[in-house]
C-alpha cells in the first residue's frame, strides 16, 4: 500500500478553482483503488470539492468563521500539515501549491505538479516582490518527480531549470466523460454573448479582448460579454469598462461550476485570449458543453485544442476582431467547431489522468 500525503494550500485558499479540483479528482481516484491510500492535511475548509470529505474540524468550526477569517483556517491547516510531515506516516508527499514550508522537514519522496511557467515566461506581468517563482524553483529542485500538465509546460521547465528530464512526467488534465453536464440556469442572461472565464490579469489579454469587443459592439447591438469567475470586479476593471462605454454590455457572474456549465452551453463563443497557459482546463470544459471557442494562437492551446478551435494572433486586436466576426457570422462554422471539440475531448479522459498520477506515486515510493 502506497500512502500519499496531500497538503492543504489550495484547499484553504480556493472555494472553487482548477487546482483544488485537480487534487480533489486525485483523491476520488485514490478512493477507488486498493493499493494507494491518502491522508489530507486539512482540518477545516470552505472548498467546494471537499464538501463530502470528513475533515476533523468540519462540524466544530462554523462556516461563518471560515468565510470571515481566511488566515485562521490557513494557520490551523498549516500547523496540521507540519505535524503530519513530522509524524512521517506516508510514502509520498504531494503539495497542492508551491509554499516551500516543507522543504527542510520532508524526508520522504516529493511529487510536485507544475501547472504552468507563466511567471518565468512573462515576468513583466508580475510584481517584482512576488515570491512565487522562487517557491516554484525550490519545489522543482527538491522534487523526486515532477508532473507537467502539458508538453509545453515540460519544455518550459527544461528551458528554465537545469534538471534531469527523466524526473518529468507529462500527465494531461482530464475531464469526466462518463457523466452528463450538471448546469444551473442564470437569470437575466443575454441571448447573445461572448464568454470570458477566470482571471483578468495582464497576461490573460482581457484588455485586448474588451477593446476588440468594443469594435464588434458597434455592429452587433445585441451582443454582450459575460465574465465568469476571476474574483470580484476591481475598480480598475470597472473604470476600464466605463471608459470604453461598455458598462451596459459587460456582465460579471461569480459562477458556481453548475452555473459555469450553463454559461458554456449558451454562449455564442468562448473566448480565451491568454498570452500563455500551462494547459487551459476551460478548453475541456467548453468542449464538453459543445461551446465553440476562439483561442490565442499559442503552443499550449494548439497542443490541447488542435483543430477544434478558431485561432487569432495573440497580440493583434485586428486579428482577434476579425476572427470573432467571422465566427459570429458563420453558424455552420461554429457548429463544426462544436463537433470537432466533442471529438477532441475523447483524448482527455479523467480516469487516464488520475490513473497515471497514482502509478507515478507507486513508482516514486518504490525507488
Amino acid at each position: 500500500m502506497t500512502k500519499v500525503l496531500i497538503d492543504h494550500q489550495k484547499f484553504t485558499t480556493q472555494r472553487y478553482g482548477g487546482i483544488s479540483r485537480y487534487f480533489a479528482n486525485v483523491i476520488q481516484g485514490i478512493k477507488t483503488t486498493d493499493d494507494v491510500s491518502y491522508k489530507l492535511g486539512v482540518l477545516c475548509s470552505k472548498n467546494h470539492y471537499l464538501r463530502q470529505e470528513p475533515l476533523p474540524l468540519k462540524h466544530i468550526i462554523p462556516p461563518s468563521i471560515l468565510n470571515r477569517k481566511d488566515a485562521y483556517a490557513y494557520s490551523l491547516n498549516d500547523f496540521y500539515c507540519k505535524w503530519l510531515l513530522a509524524k512521517g506516516d506516508f510514502d509520498v508527499f504531494h503539495p497542492t501549491y508551491y509554499d516551500p514550508y516543507f522543504i527542510e522537514k520532508i524526508k520522504k519522496p516529493l511529487v510536485v505538479t507544475i501547472h504552468d511557467m507563466t511567471y518565468e515566461r512573462l515576468p513583466e506581468y508580475f510584481w517584482a516582490q512576488d515570491p512565487l517563482t522562487r517557491q516554484k524553483r525550490l519545489n522543482i529542485e527538491r522534487a523526486d518527480a515532477i508532473i507537467a500538465i502539458s508538453n509545453t509546460t515540460r519544455n518550459d521547465i527544461l528551458n528554465y531549470f537545469n534538471i534531469d528530464a527523466s524526473k518529468i512526467s507529462v500527465i494531461y488534465h482530464g475531464i469526466d466523460l462518463d457523466t452528463g453536464i450538471e448546469s444551473r440556469p442564470i437569470a437575466n442572461l443575454s441571448s447573445s454573448y461572448l464568454l470570458f472565464v477566470g482571471d483578468r490579469s495582464g497576461y490573460k489579454n482581457f484588455y485586448l479582448f474588451l477593446n476588440s469587443f468594443k469594435q464588434l459592439a458597434r455592429r452587433y447591438s445585441d451582443l454582450r460579454v459575460v465574465l465568469a469567475g476571476g474574483g470580484a470586479m476591481g475598480i480598475a476593471d470597472l473604470e476600464f469598462i466605463h471608459r470604453l462605454g461598455l458598462s451596459d454590455k459587460v456582465h460579471h457572474v461569480n459562477a458556481s461550476d453548475e452555473e459555469l456549465n450553463f454559461l458554456y452551453q449558451n454562449a455564442l463563443l468562448f473566448v480565451y485570449p491568454s498570452l500563455y497557459e500551462g494547459f487551459g482546463l476551460p478548453i475541456l470544459e467548453a468542449f464538453k458543453a459543445r461551446c465553440p471557442m476562439v483561442l490565442s494562437d499559442t503552443a499550449c492551446f494548439r497542443e490541447i485544442a488542435d483543430g477544434a478551435a478558431a485561432y487569432f494572433e495573440p497580440n493583434s486586436m485586428d486579428s482577434l476582431t476579425d476572427t470573432l466576426e467571422k465566427s459570429i457570422e458563420n453558424a455552420q462554422f461554429r457548429n463544426e467547431l462544436s463537433t470537432r471539440g466533442s471529438e477532441r475531448l475523447i483524448q482527455f479522459p479523467l480516469h487516464r489522468s488520475v490513473a497515471s498520477t497514482l502509478e507515478l506515486y507507486k513508482r516514486v515510493a518504490a525507488r
